[in-house]
């Protein structure tokens, strides 16, 4: 999937949707909120439920968990379910503050210390707050119903912070994202791994939890040798992608655990400003020069004395046989993956749209089909 679902783009086979495997496998698949995959109907990704689809906060999304559960309970307690809660918090826009709420919330790095980026990232702790309250809320009805012990919470979310230089990148601020999973199969007890691992290893984790077979297109390794603690890691390396967001910005990145490298296409040398989303952090920079400022083709950071990805490598002769490692590596997951990129530049497809590269906001008029070359 390539672009925005709000957008008209879609998944290529519906099917491979992990609703629809743990249907198959004899779930009940509920969806309650948000899901980001499809404007049809979302029952083609394999969903039997269907519950208040929109844009709510996880603490109003709680009661409904909650009158699913009783059902469920009540009339298929023997069936196993799938509750797929697609909460809308930590989005922008964020909730008001007071003005001085952001005296005490210096923003993280790659985001510049100012009373305008610590009143932008106030109003996003306070969002953060209120997603945390409402997944208390959702795990309190779990625990009420007896079902701590026989269902597995898994709590993740599809990018970076929405912030300048952070969502829609492919450095750690814009790829590395909260995996926080509670319940059976070793999943308690308060544990950190810090193996390297993707979202793409959840569904033969779940296979492999639930007993089901997994599908044999299915990408990704099963999490549960790190957590029967039988290996220390079980990927030397993870791959991100990024075409369309608001508008194209074709960009491709292997990680290991000491390098990212990342690769761009087309000749655009600056921002795509459409792809950062607006607010107070955005405004700042752009009132200082945010449009000018040089894109790199190619980027190189060695992650243990660069964390923050702030010094690019790509050029530095001491790093050649990194650099040319990672971008066979890189190329070969691109081939292997049948990535649309070897051939060229990714037309819109029909029926999606996108902005123009040279817009300033998301909010800025859409283009549909035809050639959005940077």
């Amino acid at each position: 999937m390539h672009g925005l679902a709000h957008r008209g783009f879609r998944l290529n086979d519906p099917s491979q949707h992990l609703a629809t495997i743990l249907r198959d496998g004899g779930y009940r698949t509920a969806l309650l909120g948000l899901q980001h995959l499809t404007l049809g109907d979302p029952a083609e990704l394999g969903y039997t439920d269907l519950m208040d689809p929109g844009r709510s906060g996880a603490s109003a999304l709680a009661p409904k968990v909650g009158r699913f559960l009783d059902d469920h309970l009540a009339t298929r307690p023997d069936e196993p379910f799938f509750l797929d809660v697609g909460a809308f918090d930590t989005h922008r826009e964020f909730p008001t503050v007071n003005s001085d709420a952001g005296r005490y919330h210096r923003p993280p790095s790659p985001i510049p210390d100012s009373p305008e980026t610590r009143h932008d990232m106030a109003r996003y702790i306070e969002s953060a707050r209120q997603l945390d309250e409402g997944y208390g809320l959702i795990l309190d009805l779990i625990d009420l119903a007896g079902l701590r012990d026989t269902t597995l919470v898994v709590c993740t979310t599809d990018h970076g912070l929405p912030f300048p230089s952070m969502k829609c990148n492919l450095t750690d601020h814009g790829i590395g994202v909260l995996l926080i999973v509670r319940g059976p199969g070793g999943f308690e007890g308060g544990k950190v791994c810090d193996a390297l691992v993707s979202q793409i290893d959840l569904a033969p984790t779940l296979c492999e939890l639930a007993g089901i077979e997994r599908p044999l297109w299915a990408s990704g390794t099963s999490l549960m040798p790190l957590v029967r603690g039988e290996v220390a890691s079980i990927n030397k390396e993870i791959f991100a992608e990024v075409t369309y967001h608001a508008a194209y910005e074709p960009q491709r990145a292997i990680r290991t655990e000491r390098y990212a490298y990342i690769r761009r296409w087309g000749s655009r040398a600056t921002p795509v400003l459409p792809n950062i989303d607006d607010g107070e952090s955005k405004s700042y920079l752009l009132d200082r020069g945010l449009t000018e400022q040089a894109q790199a083709v190619e980027q190189l950071y060695d992650l243990v004395f660069d964390p923050n990805q702030a010094r690019n490598l790509v050029d530095d002769p001491s790093q050649a046989l990194v650099r040319e490692d990672l971008a066979t590596r890189l190329r070969a997951w691109m081939v292997e993956t049948r990535d649309p990129l070897l051939a060229g530049e990714v037309p819109l497809p029909d029926g999606a749209s996108a902005n123009d590269v040279d817009a300033l906001s998301p909010e800025d008029g859409l283009r549909s089909g035809g050639d959005l070359s940077p």
